[in-house]
């Protein structure tokens, strides 16, 4: 009689709870600093295009999200290793990482771009065959592409690696780098924020963000597709892109 008492209690417990402290947690690596898509503010918190994204996702699928600033290089073995949930960080869809993980639905579509100091007069041939140095984020889809331009030797360029792409963009200003391959979003946000750098031309073609997910997680990647499918159809996604994207 006592036990079934003590179990009716707890049940009367649980069932008073609010709704966010039952929510499951899930941990969303990021890119520390990959803006307008992810990156930490001035006050140290996250921040960006798929961050307020994501936290608009699970608010409305009723689960709670953490987001892990992380190193981009090792951000796929830390979400095998189980110690983050998802990526949802402007990351592209590669065959590379499909061999590990599961993507969700594509939500964002990018180029793929080399800059240059605004002065500079080289071209995109000059780049990609001028043996020119070029940075690059280490472990994106750009550094796969670029490099395997070289190993199959339809370019002649040296890279430099870098751990994110502003401070390769910085590296390129002061004279240490003749170009730098990226993602069209963070060329865009640095020549919006004034950095004196311009776009040459596209060295591949554009690609898909998706969200990384472990592939036996079947329940996340229901929530998140179904959660990015809401979104798109809310005007709040028009928000984002006026507020990160514009």
């Amino acid at each position: 009689m006592k036990k079934r008492s003590l179990l009716a209690l707890v049940a009367l417990l649980v069932a008073a709870l609010p709704a966010t402290v039952l929510a499951k947690t899930y941990v969303n690596g990021i890119d520390a600093n990959y803006p307008p898509h992810a990156y930490v503010d001035k006050q140290g918190s996250p921040a960006g295009f798929d961050v307020d994204a994501m936290n608009w996702i699970a608010q409305k699928m009723g689960f709670t999200v953490k987001h892990q600033p992380m190193d981009w290089d090792g951000i796929i073995p830390a979400l095998l290793a189980k110690k983050i949930d998802m990526v949802c960080s402007g990351m592209s869809i590669s065959p590379e990482r499909q061999k590990k993980v599961t993507f969700s639905e594509p939500y964002w579509s990018v180029r793929k771009v080399f800059v240059v100091r605004d002065d500079s007069s080289l071209t995109l041939d000059d780049i990609l065959k001028g043996g020119k140095r070029v940075g690059v984020q280490r472990g994106t889809n750009e550094h796969e592409i670029l490099q395997k331009r070289l190993e199959d030797k339809s370019a002649n360029f040296s890279l430099r690696f870098y751990d994110s792409s502003p401070m390769a963009i910085e590296d390129l200003l002061n004279g240490r780098a003749d170009a730098v391959g990226l993602d069209s979003a963070p060329a865009n946000d640095a020549i919006s924020k004034g950095k004196k750098i311009k776009i040459v031309g596209d060295f591949a073609p554009a690609d898909d963000f998706g969200v990384a997910i472990r592939n036996e997680d079947k329940e996340l990647q229901k929530l998140v597709n179904e959660g990015f499918k809401l979104l798109k159809a809310d005007p709040y996604w028009k928000t984002l892109q006026e507020k990160h994207l514009k």
